[in-house]
């Protein structure tokens, strides 16, 4: 399993965003320069996770964006979910998919479940913040 470029410039951006004091005002621009993220996919990223309610943006001369809770408040899971959707294993384990062709009698279906919920928990587990200051371990 490995995450698109698009999910790992995400965290790498959201986790550049964590180490600033809370409420600074942030840029695409800012945080392309920290990271290395190109400025368009880094615009492209910004507003995805402002969608998703990550971020918070703010109009006019002293706007940009701000993380819209504590870096302690957002998981790897939830920045992974805002631009890629659920995680999931596969795509039987995805809700309200249905689509491969050995689901009437596949037998491993029931465990990938759990499978994908012990994935997305271990993910969940992980914070912007814990990231931000190298306590991941």
């Amino acid at each position: 399993m490995r995450l698109t470029s698009l999910a790992d410039y995400a965290v790498v951006m959201m986790t550049a965003a964590a180490r600033h004091p809370a409420g600074a005002r942030l840029s695409a621009t800012l945080l392309a320069g920290e990271t290395g993220v190109p400025l368009p996919t880094a615009q492209k990223l910004m507003g995805r996770l402002a969608s998703a309610g990550l971020l918070r943006s703010a109009r006019g001369s002293g706007g940009g964006f701000e993380l819209a809770r504590e870096a302690s408040g957002i998981s790897l899971a939830d920045v992974i979910e805002a631009v890629e959707g659920p995680i999931a294993m596969t795509n039987c384990s995805d809700d309200g998919r249905n689509d491969c062709a050995l689901d009437s009698r596949c037998q491993v279906k029931p465990h990938l479940v759990a499978v994908n919920g012990a994935v997305r928990g271990a993910l969940k587990g992980v914070s912007l913040a814990s990231l931000s200051q190298g306590e991941v371990k």
